[in-house]
């Protein structure tokens, strides 16, 4: 077995005894029954689109909250959407790879976790009562076309940006007091589990850069910063902005253009992209786009 076979083995090893400790069930870990607490937020305020924007300015604290529970809404729902993916991805890179070995059986094991991620989502949007907020038409297909022709690298990488930009949003969420019981658990389970999810990734794509041929890596630097276009733009469903009565179109481009809304992506970014610069993914033609989904400063 090579080093870079050994290497991988060592790292699966080490995640699967992770897993075998720290794995959660959210159906019976979670109290689901428990009513939620008046006055208390869904999501914290900072992290709301238009926190900080006239709009903003303009709502009342109960419209407020009813807005944080509208978008801690979507970002379940566009999170059930971004795992689908994820878990195709997974098991088309283990097509083909030992299935005895550490590396597939701690894939499958990511899988499963994903699953149970999928399903608290799902019953979390249920429990919030509100929409299931899906992507648009047009990222739905972009989201079906990229996940088809990716590269090996560039579902690392895709997976990477669905879950450190989420990651780094959790984890300010769930010791927040301000925040209701069941989303501050929810979030827990999901920054516990996905730590092991973002390692796996990131030691196999830093692999594959290393690796892979110019021509993949060329075009894995172009696939990939359109993905972060899409994912960037689907968090947050312009339609959430109608449970306060706002016109979505208006409230959307408000907080696109919002200077503390702008910093926020950047900031929950950060990790990652110096992460990606580091291993050589933000280069040449695919910078504009980088720059284009407004997590690269």
């Amino acid at each position: 077995m090579d080093a870079t076979l050994t290497d991988r083995e060592k790292t699966a090893e080490r995640l699967l005894a992770a897993s075998a400790k720290h794995s959660f069930d959210p159906d019976t870990e979670l109290d689901w029954d428990a009513p939620f607490e008046e006055g208390s937020w869904y999501w914290p305020p900072e992290l709301v689109s238009l926190y900080d924007t006239p709009l903003w300015k303009q709502l009342s604290e109960e419209q407020r909250i009813t807005l944080s529970r509208h978008e801690a809404a979507s970002l379940c729902s566009i999170g059930v959407w971004f795992e689908t993916i994820l878990m195709q991805l997974l098991l088309r890179h283990t097509y083909d790879l030992d299935p005895t070995s550490g590396h597939v059986r701690y894939a499958l094991t990511e899988i499963a976790d994903e699953c149970r991620h999928s399903k608290m989502f799902a019953r979390a949007v249920t429990k919030m009562e509100t929409p299931a907020y899906r992507p648009s038409r047009l990222d739905l297909q972009l989201g079906r076309v990229l996940k088809t022709v990716s590269t090996t690298p560039g579902s690392f990488t895709g997976t990477l940006l669905a879950e450190e930009i989420l990651d780094w949003m959790q984890r300010l969420t769930f010791p927040d007091e301000r925040i209701q019981p069941l989303v501050r658990g929810i979030t827990r389970i999901h920054v516990v589990e996905e730590a092991r999810h973002i390692r796996y990734a990131r030691e196999e794509l830093r692999r594959q850069m290393a690796t892979a041929p110019r021509w993949e890596i060329e075009f894995t630097r172009l696939s990939s910063a359109q993905a972060a276009r899409v994912i960037a733009r689907s968090l947050i469903s312009p339609r959430v902005y109608a449970s306060v009565g706002l016109d979505p179109e208006y409230a959307a481009h408000t907080a696109l253009n919002s200077p503390h809304r702008q910093d926020v992506m950047k900031q929950s970014a950060k990790r990652l992209m110096d992460f990606f610069e580091e291993i050589g993914l933000i280069r040449g033609p695919s910078r504009r786009l980088w720059r284009a989904s407004g997590l690269v400063g």
